[in-house]
């Protein structure tokens, strides 16, 4: 029987362009990853471009030469020469500008203009900008309800205004500094939405140390809420109007999360740390319709402590 083969090829052709449509969807992403002790780049099929021996951070970025700028052991802020995999610039703030002497850990820094570069100092309990010589340009003192020197603060960023959006892990709270008078001009205590607080560090914890902020577009606030498990959409008078929780998406439980990108697209990216085997250390969501499109899983690589990535192919994120 002699049966035409237009239907079976109008078939074949509309999977094609769907699975082309799915990867489009679904693109993977080249990133710098910590996990291990190890620092590396990674490209965006999952393979090891570069990598040195480092040990672990909880920030980092990418600067205009494409050089790295990571902690040292909580201490130091470093700037390292990705061709000589060299340190060739950094500045110790246990040691530096009143500190000596005393317990200070570094969880959060940002390059600035200039040279300038932006360091949130716990134990000494304050936001200071210094320049290339480590001479201290300026000072913002933090309020603080729980001090503590490995709590005071964990992700902080100077906004576009000139004010410090800084993440008090201890007291589960983000803050926003004026960054000229140093006044809290915003603040937002991460809610426990009636659940009882449990130790740990993976999924079975449970608290409000909320380890990131962005300020988005529209003047929203998202937040990382650390061992919430959660992202929250806050709007300047404190109202939630978005969310995602620990069980939201299909597969994947959510445990310390931490960073948090938001793509040119309008598309978050989710740091999610200490989840276990099973889960992804990245997740990418629409976050209309919370429809993950893609997921960066390399547990038996760097571990269950990724506190901090950054992507290289996502220019102009907020992070």
């Amino acid at each position: 029987m002699n049966y035409s083969t237009r239907p079976i090829r109008c078939s074949i052709l509309l999977l094609a362009f769907s699975l082309v449509g799915l990867q489009t969807a679904s693109a993977a992403h080249r990133l710098v990853v910590q996990g291990n002790g190890k620092l590396v780049v990674v490209s965006a099929e999952g393979k090891v471009e570069w990598e040195m021996k480092w040990g672990p951070i909880h920030d980092i970025h990418v600067l205009a030469n494409g050089n790295l700028m990571v902690q040292e052991r909580n201490r130091r802020i470093v700037e390292i020469d990705r061709q000589t995999k060299k340190v060739v610039w950094s500045y110790d703030a246990t040691a530096s500008n009143g500190n000596r002497g005393k317990r200070i850990e570094v969880h959060a820094f940002q390059p600035l203009k200039d040279g300038r570069v932006m360091i949130a100092e716990s134990g000494a309990g304050r936001i200071i900008e210094i320049d290339r010589q480590g001479r201290l340009l300026k000072e913002v003192k933090l309020k603080l309800d729980s001090p503590h020197p490995h709590r005071d603060t964990r992700l902080a960023r100077k906004l576009a205004n000139g004010n410090y959006l800084v993440c008090h892990e201890g007291d589960g709270a983000v803050r926003e500094y004026d960054g000229k008078t140093g006044k809290v001009v915003w603040d937002y205590t991460v809610p426990l939405f009636d659940k009882e607080r449990r130790g740990g560090h993976g999924p079975e914890a449970f608290g409000n140390q909320c380890f990131s902020a962005v300020r988005l577009a529209n003047g929203n606030t998202l937040i990382g809420s650390g061992n919430g498990h959660s992202v929250l959409e806050v709007t300047a008078d404190k109202r939630i109007v978005w969310q995602l929780h620990q069980k939201d998406l299909p597969n994947i439980t959510l445990a310390w999360v931490t960073t948090l990108e938001v793509l040119p697209n309008g598309n978050y990216v989710i740091g999610n740390c200490h989840a276990g085997p099973g889960n992804p250390l990245l997740v990418e969501i629409e976050p209309k319709s919370k429809r993950v499109v893609w997921t960066f899983d390399q547990f038996e690589k760097y571990g269950n402590s990724v506190s901090n990535t950054v992507l290289l192919d996502a220019p102009g994120s907020r992070r």
